[in-house]
């Protein structure tokens, strides 16, 4: 039986929890009684739910009305929830109401639908587009074209089996010649290379894999969420991160129904905001999963004149042409052009053939005569320009694909007159010819589509294309923009605790590119641009191995944020980026010579003996990568919201994108945990005692330093009661002379240090006192 909680309960920190076959759940409970000795109130889990057999993350779901036998069952969760509770804390719940596993013989519901087709009772579930592909759902498995494939393809009792795949058979076909049977099934095996234009069914971005669930019908939502929900009001789990709510047909609705099934449990989304897009008011949510956070903590301890120093070195050194990168603007638009055609291809066509049937059946004069191609056109044009996710809803569409985004994709046609084209898709998408179900379905089809191509185009390829400052590729983050103004944080930070006081914040996820030591780490180059482009001159003179600049470029600064590190997690990790950015090679289309000049060239240069110089600069650098590190863990802990430690984090903890960045990572820690360990726990803990300093009825209020080096000293108390002080920029200040007579008046009382309480401040304390030996500081008032 699990212990009752009090209802709703708010987190005050989480920590997350990969969950997989080695990591299951009997091993997160025997990690509890060091988690609570953290200070940290609840543990983040991800996805728990069934999954496909083997996986290491848990977002490939296929049933869920079971939780995850591999990781020990609802027994096992339950045992979990019971040790955690008798520990002080709680579970919050990663969910997945996007989209399942595309793997029949593991998804029930898809195999009922891949036999009885439309009439099944779970075709409702999926997002089949069964007027494509001649009402078959098109399955992209098959090595080759099914010609040379026929022969391994074989029908056993009523299953046809292609090596470990297995497909159900209609009924009454299992006995017809293998080119019959498969044409008598409600789905089509075909060569992998299709799913690129002929898919029919709505995947993850452009994951095969992972198909489309419409959580907008009431009736699937009830049956995906009913476990979820049981869980919940059990008391086994207190809170939920919805993963990719950008997927949903209608999000906001989605929310809406949640909150209300889950009783206002503490709910927050995985919502990307781009600079100035503000979470839509009207969601009833907690706020986002918080990479929004993470951007404006990375950007403050970037140095704005040392980034621009950085991209004009880097395209002296990498990107002479704009065509490879140097432009951050161009290289996503080039990007996004490229998703849509190639990526994305299916997704356009089936967008067009909506907008086309709209189009052809609509009493309106002015959508009459559009053809196809020019539809598609309008369509391109307008995604490519839009600089959000996506819209939520007609009346905020007008905001997101406006005129002036209109009026550059007129300028795409040669012909005027075809250009009309973009005005009847603009109208369509915010609505201006009406509100029937089709035009419905079109808006919500060219939303879900637009948050694909982002995700896709900037994320997935653009971050790898453009490289100047690797820290500034990451989740939520603006390249181009990459470093902020103390000023800017704090009226983030003002904003975020009066609109959104119990959102998620992170710096490092299971989804991050790279840790964020590591990019800590490479934000101090922007403080010393010319050491780091002359330390490149040095290690790449000779130019030999080198498979091309750019990507020598990324490579040395991927060794410089990990330092020393197996070379076999670099060598994985640039593959990735290699692929990712598919200026060379891809994972569809792999160039094997390309791919092996990036790996002999890891070996040889940043992993070998050349890498000397780069590790010096580093060992060098240290004590400033130190105050970036302690910097930006103290900022999360005690900025507004809720803040979420992913595992291992609480030390130190370098790490690259995934799989690298889920590995295992053991429980308890050594015994020292280091000064990063220390001082996270000094942070966690003070939350835990003081949670109404921290909490939805908080404050935050700017605290300025006052001297010579006042622009290095980033400061705020929190609700009166606490004070966070940190040192940015802190190799500029060291060549500036360092604090020199620079204060901190801190508000009125008497003001412990929290780590070390026999040190005691009040009024204007001199800075060069607070933040040392640490270069940071946290205060607590005691009088």
């Amino acid at each position: 039986m699990t212990p009752e909680r009090p209802d709703p309960v708010v987190p005050t920190a989480t920590y997350r929890l990969q969950l997989q076959p080695e990591f299951p759940f009997a091993a997160a409970a025997a990690a509890v009684p060091y988690l609570a000795s953290l200070g940290v109130s609840h543990l983040h889990l991800s996805p728990v739910l069934e999954a496909v057999p083997g996986s290491l993350h848990g977002y490939d779901v296929v049933d869920h009305a079971r939780v995850r036998a591999e990781l020990g069952g609802e027994e096992g969760l339950r045992a979990l929830a019971h040790t955690a509770r008798g520990h002080g804390l709680g579970l919050v719940l990663d969910i997945v109401p996007n989209h399942m596993a595309m793997v029949p013989r593991h998804n029930r519901a898809l195999w009922e639908v891949l036999r009885e087709g439309p009439k099944s009772p779970y075709a409702r579930w999926f997002d089949i587009d069964w007027e494509a592909q001649g009402g078959q759902v098109l399955l992209p498995v098959l090595g080759r074209p099914l010609g040379t494939e026929l022969e391994h393809l074989k029908a056993d009792g009523d299953v046809l089996r292609y090596h470990d795949h297995a497909f159900p058979l209609r009924e009454g076909t299992e006995r017809l010649p293998l080119p019959q049977l498969l044409d008598a099934q409600w789905y089509r095996p075909v060569w992998w290379r299709l799913a690129r234009t002929e898919l029919n069914y709505r995947r993850f971005f452009s994951i095969s894999e992972l198909i489309g669930v419409r959580v907008e019908d009431p009736e699937v939502f009830e049956a995906t969420h009913a476990k979820i929900l049981q869980l919940l009001h059990d008391g086994v789990a207190d809170g939920l991160r919805v993963d990719h709510p950008d997927g949903l047909a209608d999000p906001g609705a989605y929310l809406r129904r949640l909150h209300e099934a889950t009783g206002g449990r503490w709910t927050v989304v995985e919502k990307i905001l781009s600079d100035g897009e503000r979470l839509p008011a009207s969601w009833p949510v907690a706020g986002t999963t918080g990479y929004d956070a993470l951007r404006h903590v990375d950007g403050v301890f970037t140095d704005p004149a040392g980034a621009g120093e950085l991209l004009g070195q880097y395209r002296r050194f990498a990107a002479p042409q704009t065509d490879r990168g140097g432009h951050w603007e161009a290289t996503a638009r080039r990007a996004a052009y490229r998703v849509l055609e190639h990526e994305l291809a299916a997704e356009m066509d089936r967008l067009t053939r909506s907008a086309s049937r709209l189009c052809a059946a609509s009493p309106d004069p002015a959508l009459r005569d559009r053809a196809p191609w020019a539809l598609h056109t309008a369509l391109r044009e307008l995604l490519v320009r839009l600089e959000v996710y996506r819209p939520y809803s007609a009346a905020d569409a007008a905001a997101v694909v406006t005129e002036e985004a209109a009026a550059e994709a007129r300028a795409a046609f040669a012909v005027p007159e075809e250009a009309g084209a973009v005005d009847v898709v603009r109208g369509l998408v915010l609505g201006r010819y009406g509100d029937a179900p089709g035009h419905r379905r079109f808006r919500a089809r060219f939303a879900q589509t637009a948050s694909a191509l982002r995700a896709k185009s900037v994320e997935d390829t653009a971050f790898y294309r453009y490289v100047p400052l690797l820290s500034a590729t990451e989740v939520g983050g603006n390249p181009g923009v990459p470093a902020l103004a103390p000023e800017e944080f704090h009226a983030y930070c003002a904003r975020v605790q009066r609109d959104w006081p119990l959102t998620g914040t992170v710096v490092s996820t299971h989804d991050t590119k790279r840790s964020a030591d590591v990019r800590a780490a490479l934000t101090v180059l922007t403080e010393c641009p010319r050491r780091w482009a002359d330390v490149l001159t040095e290690v790449t003179r000779t130019g030999e191995g080198v498979p091309d600049a750019q990507l020598a470029w990324a490579a040395w600064q991927t060794v410089f944020g990990l330092g020393p590190a197996d070379a076999d997690r670099v060598r994985q990790a640039l593959l990735k980026h290699v692929r990712e950015a598919g200026l060379y090679t891809s994972w569809t289309e792999q160039e094997p010579p390309y791919e092996e000049a990036v790996t002999a060239f890891v070996d040889a240069g940043p992993c070998g003996p050349p890498g000397e110089p780069v590790a010096a600069l580093r060992a060098a650098l240290e004590p400033h990568v130190r105050a970036n590190v302690l910097g930006t863990a103290l900022v999360h802990l005690t900025m507004p919201g809720v803040p979420d430690l992913y595992q291992g984090t609480e030390g130190e903890y370098r790490a690259l994108v995934d799989p690298d960045n889920r590995r295992p990572v053991g429980f308890p820690p050594s015994e020292d945990p280091g000064v990063k360990g220390a001082v996270t726990a000094a942070a966690v803990r003070l939350r835990a005692r003081r949670p109404e300093v921290f909490g939805e009825a908080a404050t935050y209020a700017p605290l300025t330093a006052e001297g010579p080096a006042a622009a290095h000293c980033l400061a705020y108390a929190r609700s009166g009661e606490v004070v966070a002080a940190v040192t940015r920029l802190s190799l500029r200040l060291a060549e500036a002379g360092g604090w020199q007579d620079t204060v901190l008046p801190l508000p009125p009382g008497r003001w412990a240090d929290v780590m070390a309480p026999a040190r005691e401040f009040t009024g204007h304390a001199r800075v060069g006192e607070l933040l040392e030996p640490l270069p940071v500081v946290l205060l607590e008032r005691v009088g």
